[in-house]
């Protein structure tokens, strides 16, 4: 039996688009179906690419098949309207009841990836509760769907059916992206709510009916301060993980995703308090552009980690995806510099093992 691999590198999920993608994406010029699917696998297959020659374990697509990373929800069922903000971001909110539209439109994300890569494959899909945040507005969706609990659990059998397709297409590793239960660790975010505990343990209880029972493919949590965020020059939400591990460790998960390259993360003492049988990928690449890591720097955060995680529970990656939003404009040389730092750090840490 070969020897697990130590410190595996993996990216969150979205890469940097370059002009040309988001061009493709957004129809400018307007392709025939041929002709578009055709540029966008020769896109896809350079970012593929770039992340092997980066020296990166575990790949994704960089999200560049979809106009936005949540808003694929509408390409898996009908019940939305489209439409854009006044500075050109695009919307998704949900108007009418779901219905059953592409099951399978990221399962198929998956069978184009497995055919030009060796590497391990991640996928990654948005949480139950993520989507009631962003996607549930009185004006238009009430009508459908009283409270935006509801639409919430009507999300949940939509995406549970792409799980399994996606699991079938040949995943390794399926993420659920939530950056709506993160945020509960900042004091002003739980203010907001009546009860943040129990707003915690409803967005918990939404991703279990999600993944709870499927087998056959590692399931991860992506838990974002929004740190992407950075690139929009939104802050970050502050605040350890304290007030939202007791609900951590009801996920029926084998992975979390969480940031640490920023001082308000907190103490990664906090590893102590999570079930042991979680693995942690560990947000240790900062995500700020213009800011480049070293891989010293980049192994001295994994060394702080091994205080309290053995060595096999620890998967590199950066913080956040690179590409936070559809419109945010991120440097796809600076993020590929940044992996490759990752990846020299890796095996900094390997030769120490």
């Amino acid at each position: 039996m070969s020897k697990r691999l130590l410190f595996p590198t993996s990216v969150v999920g979205s890469l940097p688009r370059p002009a040309f993608v988001l061009d493709l994406i957004n129809g400018r010029p307007p392709l025939p179906p041929d002709r578009y699917e055709r540029e966008m696998q020769a896109a896809v297959r350079y970012a593929v690419a770039m992340q092997e020659h980066a020296g990166i374990d575990v790949v994704t697509d960089g999200e560049w098949w979809r106009k936005s990373y949540i808003g694929v929800i509408a390409e898996l069922a009908h019940g939305f309207e489209l439409g854009r903000y006044a500075d050109g971001r695009p919307f998704t909110l949900v108007v009418d009841r779901l219905a059953p539209k592409t099951p399978g439109f990221i399962a198929r994300e998956v069978t184009f990836l497995r055919g030009i890569t060796d590497r391990m494959i991640k996928s990654t899909l948005p949480s139950p509760a993520l989507l009631g945040e962003r996607m549930w507005q009185a004006g238009k969706s009430a009508a459908a769907y009283p409270k935006r609990e509801d639409f919430v659990r009507a999300c949940v059998p939509v995406l549970r059916r792409e799980l399994e397709l996606v699991r079938d297409a040949g995943a390794h590793i399926v993420q659920i992206d939530d950056p709506h239960l993160c945020l509960f660790v900042d004091p002003e975010v739980r203010r907001q709510y009546a009860d943040p505990d129990g707003a915690t343990a409803f967005a918990v209880d939404m991703i279990n009916e999600v993944v709870g029972g499927i087998g056959g493919v590692k399931i991860a949590v992506h838990l974002c301060r929004r740190a992407g965020g950075r690139a929009r020059g939104e802050a970050s939400h502050a605040g350890g993980y304290g007030p939202i591990i007791k609900q951590l460790n009801r996920l029926k998960v084998h992975h979390l995703t969480m940031e640490f390259t920023a001082p308000e993360a907190g103490d990664m003492a906090v590893f102590r308090e999570l079930r042991e049988d979680i693995e942690i990928g560990l947000g240790c690449v900062d995500v700020t552009p213009g800011r480049i890591d070293s891989a010293e720097t980049i192994a001295a955060r994994v060394r702080q980690a091994l205080q309290y995680l053995a060595p096999e529970r620890i998967t590199l990656n950066p913080d956040c995806g690179f590409a936070p939003g559809s419109g945010a404009v991120v440097s796809l040389d600076e993020a590929y510099r940044k992996l490759c730092h990752e990846a020299e750090a890796a095996r900094m840490l390997r030769a120490e093992a």
